[in-house]
Parts: C-alpha cells; structure tokens; sequence
C-alpha cells in the first residue's frame, strides 16, 4: 500500500483562486475516459463555486478549519469535522469558508469522487482499532495522532491508498487522540443495489 503525506503532495491551484487541490490517487476509467475513481484533498480559502462533475458520486470531509457552509439548490448543509456529505457531482454546488471571531480561517477537506456507472465509496471517521476485511480499493488518512496501518505507521497528514485487492490488515490507534479517516471504494456490479448519490441528495432535500 503506497504511503503519502499531504504536504508532499502535487498541488493545483484553483482557477477561481479561491483554493487548491493535492491528489492523492486517480484511477482511469476502463477505456481511459476521466477517472473510475480519485481522492484528493483541497484547500478552501474563500468563498466560490463547485466545478461539475456530471456522471459523479461525490463524498466530501472536512478535515481541518472551523467549518465550510455549502450551498444547494433549495437547503445549505454546513461542513463539520469528520462528517462525511454525500452530493451529485452535478448538483450546482457553492461553498462558503465559515467565518470564527472575525476571521477567516482556511478549511481542509477529503474528497473522494467515483464514476456512477462503475464504483461507489463508503467513508467514515474512526478512533478504534478494527480489522479490515480483504477490499478491492481505498484510502486511509490520519485525521489525528497517529495510527499503525498494516505494517505502516502514520502520523497525522499521513496515509495510505490501495488500487488492486488487499490482504485483511489491522487498524491500531497509537495515541490517545488518534483519529482516522476510512475510506473503500468498490465496483457496483459487486453490489448493484447500492443507492448512489443522486438519490442520498433527494433525501436529503426532503429532510431539509
């Protein structure tokens, strides 16, 4: 499992100024149109729009600053620490950094991005130890203190991604305020019935 560590990602600027992008792994969609799937960490500095990504799950954490209200036809959902959204790439989509006693602060969020037609992701936060079962593809980040991944140890920033079937590994908190980021992305056809994120956003619309 290749590691890497957020400040030595590859970053792209936003055309909008408005942030940045640091990918951690794109995987090209069968035939090499766009990506299957790809997970990236972004910087939002200021207020601005979402790009499209129409035929796309999107699943978005926050995982650094005091907060990012996101704005959605009709209803806004504010971004917390550790609470995964799930959107549709193509919902027209804008974002404003919150501001704390009269400072804006940068936020830090986990997306993770899959083709509707071939993969879904599942993410969640944890602070315990548990054992994954054999998965086809993911990523693991260290929200928080630090954490043995498998035979790696890795510290806050830090993680670990999979493209090809892994082995079953263990998750081992090291610290007591360690906080980690999970993430697996599978084929569809291995569940078909899997609801995407259109609609997750429908019901999400008739909650608000």
């Amino acid at each position: 499992m290749p590691f890497f560590d957020v400040n030595t990602l590859p970053v792209s600027r936003w055309r909008n100024g408005g942030g940045e992008t640091r990918e951690i792994i794109s995987v090209a969609a069968v035939g090499g149109e766009g990506f299957a799937w790809r997970a990236s960490i972004a910087t939002i500095a200021q207020a601005g729009d979402f790009s499209a990504f129409p035929g796309v799950d999107r699943i978005i954490t926050l995982l650094e600053g005091a907060g990012v209200s996101l704005i959605f036809p009709g209803f806004s959902h504010r971004l917390r620490r550790g609470e995964p959204l799930f959107f549709a790439g193509e919902t027209p989509l804008s974002a404003t950094p919150v501001v704390t006693h009269g400072e804006d602060t940068d936020n830090r969020d986990f997306n993770i991005m899959t083709r509707r037609d071939s993969h879904y992701a599942t993410v969640m936060a944890v602070r315990d130890a548990m054992q994954l079962g054999a998965q086809e593809a993911g990523v693991l980040y260290v929200m928080d203190g630090c954490w043995r991944i498998g035979e790696e140890t890795c510290q806050t920033g830090q993680g670990v991604w999979c493209t090809s079937q892994q082995p079953e590994r263990h998750l081992t908190p090291l610290t007591k305020d360690a906080w980690l980021l999970y993430t697996a992305v599978f084929r569809r056809e291995s569940n078909p019935l899997q609801p995407s994120a259109v609609g997750l956003e429908t019901a999400q619309q008739a909650i608000a």
